[in-house]
């Protein structure tokens, strides 16, 4: 029971620790992102935060899986260090024993992985892309922020307009200029607003003055007007069909396309990636006199990273077709479990892999006699 409550301890401590540091590191790099895509005209700026939030919940999977890996190897590599490992193999404790209370710490884990991956994740993607499109059907002049340019999202108009408090849908001094091919137009106009005209968004301005700009003709046209009726966006309100990532998982299992089912690879890929990597973690984690310890970190990374383009590299090979959805699986994740079972086994049993009389390879390393004289 020592041995068990102080690994665990100290899992928690190195988890909770690592979990702070990346998210704090995803979370800034999110937020700058978001802003970047908001002042493009992709978000709502005041749906910055909420965006945030929900690219947050995505890579969520992935800074559980590496907070674990990273855990159990700097807390194994602790313990190697500072000889503690070798009180608990004197105790005949050997390293297999370590391997039950990693996974009674590990399984609340693993079962969070399981539950965003599956769930979660393919909900929060939804919300991202229904924020997206909500702003982009949105009409042009809607998007202006009162005082402030704003670009259309064809990039063709420039639109500056003071909102009314009484009605969003309607602004006061409208500016809006236009650049197409040969011509240059610049409309001012005292008020305006939008209209949804067969199935058209469709901007009406009132009280105003039009410059025309033609390239190759001196001088400018300029006509007044009190009605303008200006084409702003086609069927705004036509729909996408949900991305891969955002589909539920029960409808890409009712629906096992190639598609599908490389989504389907990734989303059960990181659950049991978390298990074998702590089986990897256990077996490969050792500590060199001669070497730091964040040899082990190094390692855990480039094990991790690895693992994660296997992954991606699976999914696109099923959505190709040059694999089947159970062999890639069965390979990558069987793979590696097997392999870290026969690591660990091999560490455990202290066997040599290198030809050592009757019984190679499973024949453990022994103390070499010495004869009297």
């Amino acid at each position: 029971m020592l041995f068990d409550s102080s690994i665990r301890k100290e899992l928690a401590r190195s988890l909770g620790a690592t979990l702070i540091v990346l998210v704090t590191v995803v979370v800034t790099m999110t937020l700058i992102r978001t802003l970047g895509l908001a002042s493009r005209g992709s978000f709502n700026p005041q749906d910055v935060m909420l965006v945030v939030s929900y690219t947050v919940i995505g890579f969520l999977p992935n800074l559980m899986n590496m907070g674990l890996f990273i855990a159990v190897v700097m807390t194994l590599s602790r313990l190697y260090a500072d000889s503690e490992m070798v009180i608990w193999f004197s105790s005949r404790i050997g390293l297999a024993s370590l391997l039950r209370p990693l996974l009674r710490f590990a399984w609340p884990v693993l079962l969070g992985i399981a539950v965003i991956t599956l769930l979660v994740r393919p909900w929060a993607k939804e919300q991202v892309e229904e924020l997206r499109s909500q702003y982009q059907r949105r009409g042009d002049l809607e998007r202006v922020q009162p005082g402030q340019f704003q670009e259309s999202a064809d990039g063709t108009r420039v639109f500056f307009a003071e909102k009314s408090d009484s009605d969003e849908l309607r602004a006061s001094n409208v500016f809006v200029s236009t650049n197409e091919k040969d011509k240059k137009t610049v409309i001012s106009a005292r008020s305006g607003h939008t209209e949804i005209v067969d199935g058209d968004r469709v901007l009406f301005l009132e009280r105003g003055q039009r410059l025309e700009i033609i390239e190759g003709q001196a001088g400018l046209r300029v006509s007044e007007f009190e009605h303008l009726r200006m084409l702003v966006e086609q069927d705004p309100f036509v729909r996408r069909a949900l991305d891969t990532e955002s589909r539920p998982t029960l409808e890409l299992i009712r629906q096992p396309t190639r598609e599908n089912l490389g989504e389907i690879t990734i989303r059960l890929g990181y659950a049991l990636a978390s298990l074998n990597l702590v089986v990897i973690a256990l077996a490969a984690t050792r500590v060199n006199p001669r070497v730091s310890r964040t040899g082990n970190l190094i390692f855990s990374l480039l094990l991790f990273q690895i693992y994660l383009n296997l992954l991606v590299l699976g999914q696109n090979w099923i959505m190709r077709g040059q694999i089947s959805f159970a062999a890639f699986n069965l390979l990558l994740h069987g793979g590696m479990l097997g392999g870290g079972l026969l690591w660990l086994a091999k560490r455990h049993r202290n066997w040599s892999w290198w030809p050592a009389g009757p019984g190679w390879p499973l024949r453990p390393r022994t103390a070499a006699k010495i004869s009297s004289p």
